[in-house]
């Protein structure tokens, strides 16, 4: 391969997929580990990213009615333990804070002040956004009580990767309180829906939809949805969760309110939420050995110009010429959002190009000599090869640029769904189903028989590390056996190893 060899990601994703993810996140200049262990620092390319997503997620949220707010990052222990399933599910992950101040002490400075009541670091917010939504609450009138903020939150994770799972991350959380259990049982399904079309529409990942199972149920929560993508790897990944807490955090919280009738009630609440996990999800799913793929509705930039002067003379006028092009692009709209053009004129020779294909860029287009006299471009997709690239007439790539990103917005997806359905079977017996996930470098979605049965949940997790992601809701009503224990069974659930 020569050239190609020489600036692709070393290793390739089949020589060794987890050392390829971070390097693919190292060499797009998106993230880095933070001095505080477990934590990341998001560089300008992948936060551009991010604000991306937050903009497109934040109008879809509001289109449904919900408005933004913001809560205390610290929580009073007391708050999670008022729901004892939630405060068990989130105890080994939680950060807590005990004391307020520092004092200089025989080595150094040492915690003092200790506080009255430990403060947790916000692993989530429903317990101290249900103390507030009780003192708004008190009668049907005051509700639905729509709300989502945009914040971090701190997990303390074992066993961290960029993006995938640190100990703090970025994230939106969205609580919602209503009068009835149909109207929360809807918003639930509702945001389920937005995730849905964020995921597949935005970051072309195709998404398998369904409910998780009750020992995978967020803590507290009465039912969990959640959308399952399949990384490159053949790992499922959860790339988003939309929970219906019927009443339990509500009387937690003591979200009350009089009905029509004066009858004192018991709000209904849900909660829903997706991170900056997604990003590691889009680059495991669309990733190639030289780095990044960016979907263009989410892109930083959609289009990089490169201006290549080899005499001095001619640099101005091609600057002059990348420069009006640009003028041009940047007039454009691209789904509603105008067109990101960079330009990048450093005398540093092909590394340049090789950049923007590790950073994902979508589109790459060099301009020389020979194309401002011929009015034309030379113009690369990153979906396609490296070195595939075409000549096109300046006039007509400004006119069809947006029709050139939609391309590789829908190939993405396609490749990806195509990828996902060869990696996608149905097993009937429990030595098949062993035997395939034993094979060394197996992987994928497995469709089987579940009884229901926690104990066979439990032990296929503990022989395979396999988990049932979730049981879709388009699994057809059949009758079936099993694959643990052989019982009868009326339908298929999604299994997979998953991150």
């Amino acid at each position: 391969m020569g050239k190609q060899a020489k600036n692709a990601i070393s290793p390739t994703r089949n020589e060794d997929y987890p050392m390829w993810y971070q390097e693919v996140v190292k060499e797009s200049q998106m993230a880095e580990n933070s001095p505080v262990r477990g934590c990341m620092v998001i560089k300008p390319w992948g936060y551009a990213l991010w604000e991306n997503i937050v903009s497109q997620m934040d109008t879809m949220f509001k289109d449904t009615g919900v408005r933004n707010a913001y809560f205390p990052l610290f929580i009073p222990l007391s708050y999670l333990e008022k729901e004892a399933e939630h405060v068990e599910g989130f105890a080994k992950e939680c950060a807590v804070v005990t004391h307020h101040r520092l004092e200089a002490g025989e080595d150094g400075l040492v915690p003092a002040g200790k506080l009255t009541e430990p403060l947790v670091v916000r692993p989530t917010s429903e317990t101290i956004i249900g103390e507030s939504m009780a003192r708004w609450t008190s009668s049907y009138r005051d509700l639905p009580i729509l709300l989502n903020q945009w914040a971090n939150v701190v997990r303390w994770e074992m066993r961290t990767r960029i993006f995938l799972r640190t100990s703090e991350f970025l994230w939106q959380e969205g609580h919602t309180a209503h009068a009835t259990e149909q109207e929360a049982r809807e918003r639930t399904m509702m945001m389920l829906d937005v995730y849905t079309d964020f995921v597949e529409n935005y970051l072309a990942m195709p998404v398998i939809r369904g409910r998780k199972t009750a020992s995978e149920r967020f803590p507290g929560a009465v039912d969990t949805t959640c959308i399952e993508a399949m990384m490159q790897d053949r790992k499922a990944l959860q790339a988003g969760t939309s929970h219906f807490l019927g009443q339990n955090f509500a009387r937690g919280s003591e979200i009350t309110f009089q009905n029509a009738d004066k009858q004192e009630e018991y709000a209904w609440t849900t909660s829903w939420g997706s991170s900056t996990r997604m990003i590691g999800g889009m680059i495991m799913t669309h990733g190639d050995d030289d780095g990044v793929i960016m979907p263009p509705r989410v892109a930083p930039a959609h289009v990089v110009l490169l201006p290549i002067a080899r005499k001095q003379a001619e640099f101005r006028k091609i600057m002059d010429y990348t420069q009006t092009l640009a003028d041009a692009l940047r007039s454009r709209l691209y789904h509603g959002r105008k067109i990101m053009v960079e330009i990048d004129d450093r005398d540093i020779g092909g590394a340049r190009g090789w950049e923007w294909i590790k950073k994902g860029i979508p589109v790459r287009v060099e301009i020389g000599p020979r194309e401002v006299a011929d009015n034309a471009v030379y113009a690369a997709r990153r979906d396609a090869p490296a070195n595939e690239k075409r000549v096109v007439q300046r006039e007509a790539f400004v006119n069809t640029l947006e029709d050139l990103l939609d391309s590789i917005q829908d190939n993405l997806f396609n490749r990806a769904k195509n990828f996902r359905k060869a990696n996608t079977r149905e097993i009937d017996e429990n030595h098949d189903f062993y035997e395939f996930y034993r094979e060394e470098g197996a992987g994928g979605f497995v469709m089987a028989h579940w009884c229901g049965s926690e104990k066979c949940e439990s032990k296929i997790k503990e022989d395979l590390s396999v988990t049932i992601r979730c049981i879709p809701f388009e699994s057809r009503t059949e009758e079936g056996k099993c694959i643990c224990c052989g019982s009868p069974s009326s339908r298929r659930v999604l299994f997979s190893k998953a991150y």
